[in-house]
């Protein structure tokens, strides 16, 4: 007899349960979808965030919530529109990043809130290929994206990353299964005499795959060299890698000059450096060249040597091409932090045998140095390539644009 009252109590116990989880109210399937357009993803909040039932309204919020990061669609970007969201119980919201010049203050980038949600929102237009780094700052503390998957490294950690739809990933910048992979070196130390810089620096040298059998191969020195190097970065070794595999490029060899103290790591000189610096200029040209041709098997030719940087590395790029163009035929600059004065040398001098490729971002970028420049060198009759993008000052915009001047300068034979 008891035997029998336990089953009955367990299966009235189920029973229970079941009705229970029957009466919850479930989201409809309706709301785990990929929205197509602005205006349906602002009626579907609204009518959600207007429901009677408080328990039914904080469900579907939360299943809609699910379905955007599932889909990737935080920020929510279609044509040239995107909205930027925030889900969570906090007093403000900003977002700052390449669109503003990160500076979260600026009119028209603090949430708002949609509704009595705890949703908030900033609505923009952008070009449809536009790619961006970005952070919320919530209640005066900066992080990323909770919602976005999206991330690019820049030289202060990483950033959520915005996506147009028309922007195109580079999928060079990803390393390719059964790829031949070259060799990035050990640290190298060579100490620059006083008449230069009197102090060590520190480079990496890439050897491209099968290097024991080749001879005369092109040299590609690399300013910011750690960074370039860094495949969260420039992804630059992976870059060499598969364009060489793919024979877009001949075989090369990058020297990445590293412009951090080899003693004190936190210690960057590259303000120093790049800025028209003579001796940072003469070092590489007479110091650093001879040692590399001494040390590897290069090709000594002057059209087969490049010198490459972004930003103050642009700048830098440019000058020691004008006051070295018998050691580097080949200049390439990413978003450049020109001054007058490199402007005015390279519009008062005689054009020299350089070839150049040159690319700015559109967004907050260098793109008035970078088309004075330009303007300049078409003038004076420079071979150039000049590439303008719709991103902002940011590795995501340079690792993109790595390939461009790479085939420029050592197409295939």
């Amino acid at each position: 007899m008891k035997m029998n009252s336990f089953i009955l109590f367990f299966v009235l116990l189920i029973l229970a349960c079941t009705k229970e989880k029957e009466e919850k109210p479930q989201p409809p399937v309706s709301d785990y979808k990929q929205f197509g357009s602005l205006s349906e993803l602002e009626q579907t909040i609204l009518q959600l965030i207007s429901l009677p039932d408080s328990l039914a309204r904080v469900q579907r919020m939360n299943a809609l919530w699910d379905s955007l990061k599932t889909n990737r669609q935080i920020p929510f970007a279609v044509g040239d529109s995107v909205m930027f969201f925030y889900k969570g119980q906090v007093n403000t919201v900003l977002w700052a990043g390449d669109f503003n010049s990160w500076n979260p203050n600026t009119s028209g980038w603090a949430g708002q809130r949609i509704g009595q949600s705890d949703i908030f929102q900033v609505k923009r237009t952008f070009p449809s290929d536009s790619r961006l780094d970005y952070k919320l700052v919530i209640n005066n503390n900066w992080v990323l994206d909770p919602a976005n998957s999206y991330v690019q490294y820049s030289g202060f950690g990483p950033n959520s990353e915005l996506r147009m739809p028309d922007w195109v990933f580079p999928k060079e910048t990803v390393r390719t299964e059964g790829v031949n992979r070259g060799t990035l070196g050990a640290n190298q130390l060579i100490h620059s005499s006083s008449g230069y810089l009197g102090y060590q620096v520190q480079y990496k040298v890439y050897l491209p795959y099968g290097y024991e059998t080749l001879n005369n191969i092109p040299v590609i020195y690399v300013t910011d060299g750690h960074e370039y190097a860094d495949d969260r970065l420039g992804a630059m070794v992976i870059v060499l890698d598969n364009l060489i595999h793919q024979r877009k490029i001949k075989p090369l060899i990058a020297v990445f000059v590293d412009p951090r103290n080899p003693s004190n790591l936190s210690q960057n000189r590259r303000m120093d450096e790049y800025r028209a610096n003579i001796r940072f200029a003469g070092f590489l040209a007479e110091e650093l060249v001879p040692q590399i041709d001494a040390d590897y098997k290069t090709n000594p030719s002057v059209n087969s040597r490049a010198i490459l940087g972004t930003s103050l590395g642009g700048w830098n790029s440019a000058f020691t091409g004008i006051r070295h163009p018998e050691t580097f035929g080949l200049i390439g600059i990413h978003s450049p932090a020109f001054d007058q004065a490199i402007l005015q040398e390279y519009n008062s001098q005689p054009q020299v045998q350089l070839k150049i490729f040159m690319s700015t971002g559109l967004i907050n970028d260098t793109q008035n140095q970078a088309r004075a420049m330009r303007d300049i060198m078409q003038a004076k009759g420079y071979p150039l390539k000049y590439i303008e993008v719709n991103e902002g000052h940011s590795w995501g915009n340079w690792r993109a644009l790595i390939e461009e001047p790479l085939v420029y300068f050592f197409p295939p034979e």
